[in-house]
């Protein structure tokens, strides 16, 4: 069964659209709800599903999730825990590869070593996207998803190091411990070097721009430029895409106007959402397609195996993540005293949050077909196959628990996010009264205008003494805005303005929506 690639494309959208809604009112993640939803699409009679070449999904998706979340990570806090994050993202994925090489080549007599290292390297890194796709929505300590953003920020470059390396062993027959570790510090820190400058070249094109569209589309550029360049000299390009995420948002405020910002991060938010949907979906299309390949008589072997590699995999997190926690304070009264031990909630759920996806799925299919010397390559089709398994296990397993066990855990509200927020607006009031205070001594201020802002910036500062607006004037505030609103679109409707003055000023309104927190809310009618 053929289709049209527009026809798919609109087929793909709906769908994306039909199981975003669908995961909103069911108990279950949206990710796996699209992997269900692929592998569905997979099995109907007469669909055709494409071979998918590992280089596009490396470099269609990859990129730009990786600068995404590298943007809006909190460079202060990556920083401030950049301990458990180096003993997850580096410790924990060599522990992960080395467990599971050993038990791959118990379950696989003949396996040959370097291709059990590979499949470990494979299976190592936890997913950025599966994890914030359900941890994001929910009341979790600060500290917890800046651990788990950062590790997987790391993570992939650690994992795709080791996997080129088991691969290239397995190809050519040559293995070198000493020259895998010089060239995992090359790959990482020119890798790194080449996301930096990238980076300093984009901020610099955007301060030359003027014209939001054009902004907008040099930031989606920078991923992929990033990711090229490091590929040419055969570097990390996942620590490039980090390191120029990281850098374009240290500098991003300053380089573009309001305007841009504000539809750079519409942009963005729907980019990598479809993204994100899309790589789910092929997930379960393309296990559909390998179940298909498999011999019938060796379907259970291989389903065996990944549920046991399955099972080691969460295993290893659990036993690492509290041993991590412990050890650097017991060696070290000076961590113990400057980052005392959290709590056991906290931990276990470090623990537990650690579902494959993207990284694992393109590192699998990525497998080259034959060795060195023109042979097929071996146990191709099982590595695959089980890694797979993994991603699904996972997913299922950690998908459907993290939802109960957050809700159990009964997290108290943290208060520093608020209390930063409100220092800043004190502060930045502060400093913008002492600006309108300067200019009002310049020959153009109206002494109206003058007035008029310092009486606009009073009430603001009026507001911060109650921590946020308060809800009577709040609820005022929204039913103007519904008015001003349906006023704009009755003129609309009759003739009186353009669509496109109604679009500016329904703008304006949508700011104030949002700045006295009703961003979210519908307009009555």
């Amino acid at each position: 069964m053929h289709f049209p690639p527009v026809v798919l494309a609109i087929a793909f959208a709906a769908l994306v659209i039909a199981l975003t809604a669908l995961a909103r009112r069911l108990p279950i993640p949206s990710p796996i709800l699209q992997v269900v939803a692929g592998i569905a699409l997979g099995l109907v009679p007469g669909m055709n599903v494409p071979e998918l070449e590992p280089d596009i999904v490396f470099f269609v998706f990859l990129p730009p999730i990786l600068w995404a979340a590298a943007f809006f990570t909190s460079l202060r806090e990556f920083k401030a825990n950049r301990r458990p994050i180096g003993l997850l993202a580096v410790g924990l994925v060599l522990a992960t590869t080395a467990v599971v090489a050993i038990t791959a080549r118990a379950l696989l007599p003949g396996l040959p070593w370097a291709i059990a290292v590979a499949l470990g390297a494979i299976v190592s890194p936890p997913d950025a996207v599966a994890a914030a796709a359900i941890v994001s929505r929910l009341p979790v300590p600060r500290r917890v998803i800046v651990v788990l953003e950062g590790e997987s920020l790391v993570n992939d470059a650690s994992a795709l190091v080791l996997y080129r390396t088991a691969v290239a062993a397995a190809v050519t027959g040559v293995f070198s411990w000493g020259e895998s570790i010089v060239r995992f510090f090359i790959d990482a820190g020119v890798g790194t070097v080449v996301g930096l400058v990238v980076g300093w070249l984009i901020i610099r094109a955007l301060k030359f721009t003027r014209e939001p569209l054009a902004e907008t589309l040099l930031t989606l550029a920078g991923p992929y430029v990033a990711w090229v360049a490091a590929e040419t000299i055969h570097v990390s390009a996942v620590l490039a895409c980090v390191a120029g995420g990281l850098y374009t948002r240290q500098h991003f405020s300053t380089a573009v106007s309001p305007v841009s910002r504000v539809q750079a991060r519409a942009v963005w938010d729907l980019f990598v959402f479809l993204l994100n949907a899309l790589i789910f979906l092929i997930l379960g299309l393309q296990f559909s397609a390998l179940i298909d390949s498999v011999p019938a008589g060796a379907l259970a072997s291989v389903a065996r195996s990944a549920a046991i590699i399955s099972l080691v995999v969460i295993a290893i997190r659990l036993v690492w993540v509290p041993i991590a926690t412990f050890l650097p304070r017991w060696l070290s009264a000076e961590t113990r005293r400057r980052d005392p031990v959290p709590g056991w909630k906290p931990i276990f759920l470090v623990s537990w949050t650690a579902m494959r996806g993207i990284v694992t799925l393109a590192s699998a299919l990525a497998l080259p077909r034959t060795l060195g010397d023109g042979t097929p390559f071996p146990y191709r089709t099982e590595v695959i196959l089980i890694s797979m398994g993994v991603i699904l296990a996972t997913l299922l397993v950690q998908g459907f628990s993290l939802s109960p066990i957050i809700k159990a855990f009964r997290f108290q509200p943290e208060h520093a996010h608020h209390d930063e927020e409100r220092l800043a607006r004190r502060e930045s009031l502060r400093r913008g009264a002492e600006a309108l205070d300067d200019m009002s001594r310049e020959g153009w201020a109206d002494p109206a205008d003058v007035s008029w802002m310092r009486s606009e910036l009073q009430d603001k500062m009026r507001l911060q003494q109650h921590g946020a607006t308060p809800e009577g004037r709040r609820k005022l505030r929204v039913g103007v805005i519904n008015a001003e609103r349906r006023m704009l679109l009755r003129l609309r409707n009759e003739g009186a303005i353009s669509d496109e003055v109604m679009r500016e000023l329904e703008t304006e309104l949508d700011y104030e929506a949002m700045r006295v927190g009703a961003g979210e809310l519908r307009s009555s009618r």
